[in-house]
């Protein structure tokens, strides 16, 4: 089996097998980085492109590493010293790189749909590696992957997402994700950072953390968005923290095991405290450690190499 698709945009597109593929694709990888040598010929002769038009540590450098450790040739696209500054669009210069023979393009932007219009446009695979408050779908495939290490299974899990959910692209891409395997998936977060259709999206929606909390399996926290903020949403981070802020004690109204994700950066103190991003239960360096490896998979399936 291998992915349908030219790119990979969205996982609200893939079905429960092809998630499945990538997550079973991934577990042949995460052994490579493992190695002393840590690189496989999976990919030797092409040719990955990374644009990130927003400042990335993990997610940039984890493209990067997985596209190495499988022998493509890596580019590292910066806007600032390129021909965008000169008024070319992101479709031209795309252009331009693919004429150079690129394989796969892996983006990140500001805006929404970003990702799709390059696909669109180009012959070459595209990758999105976050377009505005749309989708994240390799972070969401990176999460599903250390929750199956994990607790296994999918269906029946209890997952609450507490937080941005409004500007949150890793929430709506682990939304379709989770909800598609079978997970039991609860939002949690202040009325204005709530975007208005997650009922139909078959989410239950908490105002009140601790209601939330209740009984879960894992715990998502998510960043505060405060770049894509254009208005306060709250009093003070102060207040937000107390109300929205998951602390030990909170952290015991969750099932025994309960795992705790955050997709980075973390803001120690304001999301999640100190001690509770340092427990047994983080999974937050498991979750980076992992995001190599479902990007390897990624990246194979969709260079025809499968």
């Amino acid at each position: 089996m291998s992915l349908k698709c030219k790119d990979l945009i969205s996982i609200a597109t893939l079905s429960p097998d092809e998630i499945l593929l990538v997550l079973e694709t991934a577990d042949s990888f995460k052994e490579v980085s493992g190695r002393d040598i840590k690189k496989v010929p999976a990919l030797r002769g092409k040719t990955v492109v990374n644009f990130f038009f927003e400042p990335s540590t993990r997610t940039r450098t984890s493209f990067e590493l997985a596209a190495k450790r499988l022998s493509a040739d890596v580019i590292n696209f910066s806007p600032s010293s390129s021909s965008v500054v000169k008024g070319e669009t992101l479709l031209d210069t795309a252009r331009n790189v693919e004429a150079m023979q690129a394989d796969i393009i892996v983006l990140r932007h500001q805006a929404a749909g970003a990702a799709e219009t390059l696909a669109r446009g180009v012959k070459s695979s595209v990758i999105n590696a976050g377009d505005g408050w749309h989708e994240h779908p390799t972070q969401a495939l990176l999460d599903l992957y250390t929750l199956r290490e994990k607790k296994r299974e999918f269906r029946g899990l209890r997952v609450a997402i507490v937080g941005d959910l409004a500007h949150s692209r890793v929430a709506r891409s682990n939304i379709h994700a989770l909800t598609k395997l079978g997970a039991e998936v609860r939002a949690a977060g202040p009325p204005t950072m709530m975007p208005a259709c997650l009922d139909r999206l078959g989410v239950k929606v908490y105002y009140n953390l601790d209601e939330a909390l209740r009984g879960v399996d894992v715990i998502m926290m998510l960043r505060l968005q405060l770049e894509r903020q254009g208005r306060a949403l709250f009093p003070s981070i102060r207040e937000y923290s107390q109300l929205y802020g998951l602390t030990a004690e909170r952290l015991k109204l969750a099932e025994p095991g309960a795992l705790v994700m955050h997709p980075g950066p973390v803001n120690r103190g304001v999301e999640i405290a100190p001690e509770v991003a340092d427990s047994f239960a983080s999974v937050i360096l498991d979750q980076v450690a992992n995001g190599v490896a479902v990007r390897m998979a990624v990246l194979y399936l969709l260079s025809g190499a499968a």
